[in-house]
């Protein structure tokens, strides 16, 4: 099968030579160590040497203050830490009450810093056959908790509801006007998107499903369904124990759920594949807080051979977090790949 193939197959539950692997998206400065380990240059060079099948395209978006689309809303009142989303800082609209205050926010127009010829430029530059995935994230909801700071917006959301639901309304109508122009480039050249929110803390979710689905949900839904009509898989992820609003994220559209944070709760890939293994696919398992920073090579492929065992489809095994940190040995993820050369 070509990785673009048994992506799909993967994805769709159907059979495959083998699940769909995904090494994520490096921390750059975990990507040193890895090109010196596999003798390699770049990242073309190190997803061609674990033959790993998912290739992902982070939507192009440059504008005065920011170079990615996740950073496009700079909502503090202080001065940002830059590349960071500032949840823990006072927002914008920490002491607005009217939802008309929604417009006092110099809001950005997408339009005038998203290139359509760099992103057809970026998806074209991706070697052939693999799954090509956007990266455009549209966290409305984490967005929403910047606007306010975290802790004022999880009040507002119960003492002023209509104040958030003005602003993460606002938000989202941001992300689905930058998502068509980026779905608009590269028409029939994408294959998958990864869009999402973090939800979930070790043990549970940090907002009750109730308040997701009053607030959060719709613009999931609008982000999903936008997102399908141009023929796109959508990998929504959240970070954390979220089993308890797996069914919304079904019943939301989502095809497949990322990461299965292995160690969170109600998070064990038996659990999920036993609740929901008929219903929704999962990318994720290989544990990142743990196992591969301090686990041995042959102990992580003992747990990609279970993760196979329990799901010969339906699971895009992958590291339990996108991002691959320096605490992690390359010979754990040559390791993790390991089901590639079997």
């Amino acid at each position: 099968m070509t990785h673009l193939e048994r992506f799909l197959a993967t994805v769709e539950r159907r059979p495959a030579d083998r699940p769909a692997t995904w090494l994520g998206i490096p921390d750059p400065r975990a990507c040193p160590q890895l090109f010196d380990y596999f003798g390699v240059s770049d990242m073309r060079g190190l997803k061609a040497r674990l033959d790993d099948d998912i290739y992902p395209v982070e939507m192009p978006y440059h504008s005065p203050s920011a170079d990615a689309i996740y950073l496009a809303l700079n909502f503090a009142q202080e001065t940002a830490v830059p590349d960071e989303r500032t949840l823990t800082r006072p927002g914008f609209f920490e002491r607005c009450s009217d939802p008309a205050d929604v417009d006092l926010f110099d809001w950005p127009d997408p339009a005038r810093y998203i290139d359509p010829e760099l992103c057809r430029k970026a998806v074209d530059d991706v070697p052939d056959d693999y799954a090509v995935m956007g990266v455009v994230w549209s966290a409305h909801f984490q967005d929403a908790c910047a606007a306010f700071g975290m802790e004022t917006a999880l009040i507002k959301m119960l003492d002023e509801p209509e104040m958030f639901r003005a602003v993460i309304n606002r938000i989202a109508g941001f992300y689905l006007k930058a998502n068509e122009i980026f779905y608009e480039a590269t028409k029939g050249k994408l294959h998958a998107v990864l869009i999402g929110n973090d939800f979930g803390s070790q043990n549970g979710l940090m907002v009750s499903p109730g308040s997701l689905r009053e607030f959060v949900f719709d613009g999931t839904r609008k982000l999903i369904r936008q997102a399908q009509s141009y023929g796109l898989k959508v990998i929504h992820h959240s970070c954390g124990s979220v089993y308890d609003i797996i069914p919304d994220l079904i019943e939301l559209g989502a095809d497949a759920i990322h990461p299965i944070q292995a160690l969170a709760a109600k998070m064990e890939a038996w659990r999920l594949k036993e609740s929901f293994g008929d219903r929704v696919s999962f990318c994720g398992g290989v544990d990142a807080q743990h196992l591969l920073v301090n686990g041995k090579p042959e102990e992580i492929r003992a747990r990609v051979e279970e993760l196979k065992a329990l799901f010969p489809t339906g699971l895009i095994i992958s590291p339990s977090h996108e991002a691959i940190l320096p605490d992690v040995h390359p010979a754990n993820i040559e390791a993790l790949f390991s089901i590639n050369q079997s």
